[in-house]
């Protein structure tokens, strides 16, 4: 049996300075409206010995509102393998170390899963303060199907890798959530709609702050809103249905692509041709080529079984 490292004495501390459990804390904070803070979360980030964050200007804020006044110190992308383990020797040393991000639950699309491996490595506890989330929030919110998700992150911001990025997700029957940011949401919609297919999505901007805003409808018509009106403002979650109908990408969703993919496939015959049919609609849609090549099978077979 593993061994367990997991908080055999997180919950008895008694909320005085130094009197914490030694070990690391995954405290969620607000994601943009401060009195979502808990008062354990609050109560932790005071008494804790260090609060490793990532940006230490966003933290300061959240720590004056709590009226926390523990040492800070960066800890991110950039720096992670420098500071890693200056905070393994502070946690040997009999500290209480919290982990906070800019905003929400700690590991969510941050690096923090690396400090917490090389912690449960070294043997000390590891809990977290639960709370905040823009994934969960986001979901709920859309009223899609949330009895199965796939939280995806940022995708790349080219186009070509933001294709290939939804490709790999395309046959998934989950709700699909990810990041985006305001400028790119359009042409993101734009590539998800080509490979995905039109499917039901919800557009989740400035979760809990004064200007929350959820718009849903289809991805087509959701990329045609933010191309014409322009990028809105502040943090965006988007939220992409399951599959519908047994479509699982764009390429069986659109009648026209089968079209030029049909056209292809007259050019030439056998394998090679499904091949060439493939080449040259991915040349034209900049779709990737592998699932054209399926699609240009199943359309070439199921010509076969009519002509027999």
């Amino acid at each position: 049996m593993a061994e367990d490292t997991s908080a055999p004495n997180a919950s008895s501390d008694n909320g005085s300075k130094g009197t914490l459990a030694v070990g690391l804390y995954l405290v969620a904070t607000p994601i943009g409206n401060l009195e979502d803070i808990g008062a354990r979360a609050a109560r932790i980030l005071a008494d804790a010995d260090l609060v490793a964050c990532e940006d230490t200007r966003v933290s300061t804020r959240l720590m004056a509102a709590v009226d926390a006044r523990t040492p800070l110190i960066a800890y991110h992308d950039h720096n992670a393998d420098r500071v890693r383990p200056k905070l393994l020797q502070k946690l040997a040393e009999g500290q209480a170390i919290a982990l906070i991000s800019d905003a929400g639950t700690p590991l969510v699309s941050d690096p923090g899963y690396g400090l917490v491996q090389a912690v449960r490595a070294a043997g000390h506890m590891v809990t977290a303060v639960p709370g905040p989330s823009a994934v969960p929030t986001a979901l709920s919110l859309s009223g899609l199907p949330s009895d199965r998700f796939l939280f995806l992150g940022f995708p790349p911001s080219k186009s070509a890798a933001r294709k290939r990025w939804f490709e790999e997700v395309a046959t998934v029957p989950a709700t699909l959530i990810f990041f985006e940011s305001a400028k790119r949401l359009a042409a993101s919609l734009e590539d998800a709609c080509q490979v995905l297919g039109d499917r039901s999505a919800a557009i989740c901007r400035e979760l809990t702050k004064r200007y929350e805003e959820v718009v849903s409808d289809r991805i087509l018509s959701l990329s045609q809103r933010y191309h014409r009106d322009g990028a809105p403002r502040g943090e965006i979650v988007v939220v992409v249905g399951p599959p519908e109908d047994g479509k699982t990408a764009g390429l069986s969703a659109d009648g026209t692509l089968d079209a030029k993919v049909e056209t292809a496939l007259q050019q030439a015959v056998g394998d090679m041709g499904a091949r060439g049919a493939a080449q040259l609609v991915a040349d034209l849609t900049g779709l990737p080529r592998k699932r054209l090549y399926e699609r240009a099978v199943i359309l070439r077979n199921s010509r076969k079984q009519g002509a027999q």
